[in-house]
């Protein structure tokens, strides 16, 4: 099985910086993605942002230019480097991972989410 432990999150001043982890670990033999997601009281849960294990990044239009992802693969860690934050980027952030993972004698392909990590952007 995979799990996803986030950490990171906390309160931040508008214009300030943060920067989240997303650690993946168990019986993984690699990982396709890694995505960060965030949901706001109230509202849908959205793309933030995904890479690839080969670096293919994907971001949302609100976010672009402000926020950048990394993954370190040998680690199974991504990252997200939140700059010049607003307050309408207070949400639980979600981070998400693609694993192909060893179940017995067996690899499996499975989505996993993490327990979410809260963003507040307020002065």
């Amino acid at each position: 099985q995979v799990q996803l432990v986030e950490s990171g999150g906390g309160l931040v001043q508008p214009g300030g910086s943060l920067r989240l982890s997303c650690a993946a670990s168990g019986s993984i033999v690699s990982i396709n993605a890694m995505g960060w997601y965030r949901q706001a009281p109230g509202k849908e849960r959205d793309l933030v942002a995904t890479i690839t294990s080969g670096g293919t990044t994907n971001y949302a239009d609100s976010v672009k230019g402000r926020f950048t992802i990394s993954i370190d693969n040998a680690k199974n860690t991504a990252y997200l480097q939140m700059n010049s934050l607003k307050p309408e980027d207070t949400a639980v952030y979600f981070c998400n991972a693609g694993a192909n993972f060893l179940n017995g004698l067996q690899i499996r392909y499975r989505e996993v989410w993490g327990q979410g990590t809260l963003v507040t952007v307020s002065s």
